[in-house]
This record gives C-alpha cells, sequence and structure tokens, in this order.
C-alpha cells in the first residue's frame, strides 16, 4: 500500500473534488483543500476528516499558505465553462493560465514532488478529427479550451526545468454527486424529467460524447497521485465508448423510472468544444478506470 501523502487539493469543495477529497483520505492520505467556493460548496465535504481553507489560487499569499508543507498538489480549481469564457475571455484567462501557472510555481518554491492537474478532452482538442488520443494535434475553438493547453504547456515546461513531476489528465464528460451547478446535457436532461417538461434536443439526436463517472476520474487522479508517472506526462480519463444524444436522454428517462415520450427538437446550435463528437480514446493510460456501467447521475 502507498504510503499516505500530505496533499493539497485546489478547488476540492467542488464536483469532482468532493469524491476525489474523499477516495484520497479513505486511501490514507491527509488531504487540505483550497476552495474559493464560486462553484464548490464546503456542505460537499461535511463529515470527511480534511482541511478547508477559503482562498484563490490567483491569491498569490493565500496559494503559498496553502502549499506550504504538502507533498503533492491534485490542481482541480478553474473556471469550467466554455460559454463564460467566449463572454469573458479575461476572467478565464486569470482563473485558468494565471492561476495554473500560480499553483505550478508555488509547488515549484515549496518543493512538492508532484502536481497533477485536471485537463480536458474535447475542448482541449476542439477541431481535431475524432476519435482522438493524446496524439492528436489540439484545435481549441474557445478561450476555455486554449486556457487548458496552456495550463498542459506549463505543466510539461515546470517538469523539463524544474523537476516538477507535473501530470495532466484529459477529463471526458464527468457526471456524478455533486455536480448540481453543471450546465451539461445530462443535468439539463434530468431538470427537465423532474419539472415534467419535455427534453430538448439539439439536432437529430445523433451526436454522440463519451461519459466517465466522477467515482472513475477520482481513481485516475489518484492513480497518477501515487504510480510511477512520469512529469511532463498527459492522458485521456475517458470511457472509450460513444453515446449518443437520444442514448443519454433514454438512459436519463430510465434511471429516473419515466417512460418514453416525445422530445423537443431544436436546431443544432453553433458548435463549442463542449459539443465535440465523437469519444476520447485514452490510448496511452495503461491503468484507466474502465467503462462505467452506472446508470444514475
Amino acid at each position: 500500500m502507498t504510503a499516505g501523502k500530505r496533499v493539497l487539493v485546489t478547488g476540492g469543495a467542488g464536483f469532482v473534488g468532493a469524491t476525489l477529497v474523499r477516495q484520497l483520505v479513505e486511501a490514507g492520505h491527509s488531504v487540505r483543500v483550497l476552495d474559493n467556493y464560486s462553484t464548490g460548496d464546503p456542505a460537499h465535504l461535511a463529515g470527511v476528516p480534511a482541511e478547508l481553507i477559503e482562498g484563490d489560487i490567483r491569491d498569490e499569499a493565500a496559494l503559498d499558505a496553502a502549499v506550504a508543507g504538502m507533498e503533492a498538489v491534485m490542481h482541480l480549481a478553474a473556471a469550467g465553462s466554455v460559454i463564460k469564457s467566449i463572454e469573458d475571455p479575461v476572467s478565464n484567462f486569470e482563473a485558468n493560465v494565471l492561476g495554473t501557472f500560480r499553483v505550478l510555481d508555488a509547488a515549484r518554491r515549496a518543493g512538492v514532488e508532484r502536481t497533477v492537474l485536471a485537463s480536458t478532452g474535447g475542448a482541449l482538442i476542439g477541431n481535431a478529427t475524432p476519435p482522438v488520443d493524446e496524439t492528436s494535434l489540439p484545435k481549441p475553438i474557445s478561450p476555455y479550451g486554449a486556457s487548458k493547453l496552456a495550463g498542459e504547456g506549463y505543466a510539461y515546461a515546470f517538469s523539463q526545468c524544474y523537476g516538477l513531476r507535473a501530470i495532466a489528465l484529459r477529463f471526458a464528460n464527468v457526471y456524478g454527486p455533486w455536480s448540481e451547478r453543471k450546465q451539461g446535457a445530462m443535468n439539463m436532461f434530468f431538470k427537465a424529467i423532474h419539472g415534467g417538461e419535455p427534453i430538448v434536443i439539439y439536432g437529430d439526436g445523433t451526436s454522440s460524447r463519451d461519459y466517465i463517472h466522477v467515482d472513475d476520474i477520482a481513481a485516475a487522479l489518484r492513480l497518477a497521485l501515487e504510480g510511477d508517472v512520469p512529469g511532463g506526462t498527459v492522458l485521456h480519463i475517458a470511457s472509450g465508448v460513444e453515446t449518443t444524444v437520444q442514448e443519454l436522454a433514454d438512459l436519463c428517462r430510465g434511471a429516473a423510472g419515466v417512460g418514453r415520450c416525445s422530445d423537443t427538437r431544436r436546431p443544432s446550435a453553433a458548435r463549442t468544444e463542449s459539443a465535440a463528437p465523437g469519444s476520447g480514446t485514452p490510448s496511452r493510460s495503461s491503468r484507466r478506470p474502465g467503462p462505467s456501467s452506472r446508470a444514475s447521475a
């Protein structure tokens, strides 16, 4: 069993963080959380024996204090909306590029051995021809995708220049508990079902995505923390299974115990990377979680 580490989780009170922190604590790690609660909530970690610090990754002093004494950093804090990044690219840059740089630099100055970054698959890859993997040439078409690519670039540079073992994991479309603030298709479908409204599907319902449960994402993050993974590594974390929008709508209805009914069809909206077709192919990840069979979100 891997000896427990002192681990800082930025954004640890958010959607993925709430599950990751629980898994780290259960695995014997000592966890400190830094979160500004802009999208996270301390209630997500109620009863979990982790230290919670309210602070922002763009605040250098708060970040230095949070990193002090840590052996590893799991960097999840981010501005995660493609649409909001288009509306306000400056705020997205400050959170995702400047924020990630400051996390890496704080880790470097504190002598942290390892930093694991949350990145993205579809948004970063953008206009690349699907299916995609780690060898695909990134072509982001939104500020959000570009910001995540910049973060990966800095992570690689810090691994080469300073010996910081920085690893980036590109998430597919994540679902699961504590995701109530997400604005993705699955959440919108469940909101419509619970509200007794028809599910709105843009296009003909045949476009596909790769969906992965947050438990599997957290397990992958933990493997990147505990495993012998070289600095500068980038891995896609995905199920490898394509699910069409229509299949997703039917799965959501089934999970909610609602029979098949008519959907509302609308013309396809202008494409952003969050709606990139195809499924991620996590070809380099030899110990990745397999496709999830969970039907609930």
